[in-house]
């Protein structure tokens, strides 16, 4: 399925070829696409012990190339499975951008994963945060993260008008009203991955097994990582999350704003493509807008 204007053209014989000139050691593995709802590459497994990573576009090769520094440096500081690079791919004239080959990883990712204790994951999610927030800065470290609210305004009420029949749109602008007014965050950064979303949380045999997709990681402002508060726990596994991090009401609140300013991007630029992303931006939505934390 084709998500983005100027996507470039990836399958599986693409991918064979790729393999055959550049990794022939590999040429005898079995090559299989597999079903996600991501929005950034396009996976493949390559035999059993492997996963190959092509960005849909080309100017997102960048995410590649930093994300294998960044992986490199913070897997010994990390108790959960992260992504661990194999060999990166070099731009050809048949997929001119950057690939790489990652070691598989077993589980499901958790939108998929039908026993799944939601308190043992904000467990399990915290103690992964915690230890990320906690890892030395690099001097060169890249930032991460979004502009501050405010400055997301005019973006966020264009999506709110865009899909006012399908959301509470009453309901929504009132918290995002109440969100902008959130200072924002003058601390010093810590690592973030940014991006914690149900497809880049992959759980087994109950448990939270990994966390996946590094492409958006980088410093800045720890609020980011609070966003799988509404994108991924519901209210009661939600507390105890948020007590296990110590989060403060300011930080609290931007993360919401932040999760709810995505989640309504999500919608109109998804909505022919990507029906369970969709989907997911909206439970995310009606998540954020009944938290009595965010509305008292």
């Amino acid at each position: 399925m084709i998500l983005h204007k100027g996507e470039l053209e990836i399958n599986e014989r693409i991918v064979k070829i790729l393999i055959n000139e550049q990794f022939p050691g590999f040429n005898n593995l079995l090559i299989k696409q597999i079903p996600s709802i991501g929005t950034v590459n396009v996976l493949f497994k390559l035999g059993d012990e492997y996963i190959i990573r092509l960005p849909r576009l080309k100017e997102w090769e960048e995410s590649i190339l930093k994300e294998r520094t960044i992986l490199s440096y913070l897997a010994p500081f990390l108790t959960i499975r992260i992504p661990e690079p194999v060999a990166s791919g070099n731009p050809t004239s048949l997929y001119p951008a950057k690939w790489a080959i990652y070691r598989w990883i077993e589980g499901d990712i958790f939108e998929n994963s039908k026993k799944v204790n939601e308190y043992e994951l904000a467990r399990d999610l915290a103690n992964f945060i915690m230890e990320l927030h906690s890892i030395g800065l690099l001097p060169d470290a890249p930032r991460a993260g979004r502009k501050p609210l405010k400055e997301l305004n005019d973006v966020t009420y264009t999506a709110i008008n865009a899909i006012k029949t399908e959301i509470n749109h009453i309901k929504t602008i009132e918290i995002w009203k109440k969100l902008l007014q959130t200072p924002v965050w003058d601390n010093k950064p810590v690592w973030i991955h940014a991006d914690l979303l149900k497809a880049n949380i992959l759980i087994n045999s109950g448990r939270l097994n990994a966390i996946i997709d590094f492409g958006s990681a980088g410093t800045g402002d720890p609020a980011f990582d609070i966003i799988p508060a509404w994108t991924i726990l519901k209210s009661g596994s939600r507390e105890l999350f948020r007590e296990l991090l110590d989060v403060d009401d300011n930080t609290w609140r931007r993360a919401s704003g932040y999760a709810l300013h995505q989640a309504l991007l999500i919608i109109p630029y998804y909505q022919k493509t990507n029906p369970m992303f969709v989907r997911q931006a909206l439970e995310t939505i009606n998540e954020i807008i009944n938290d009595k934390t965010i509305r008292n």
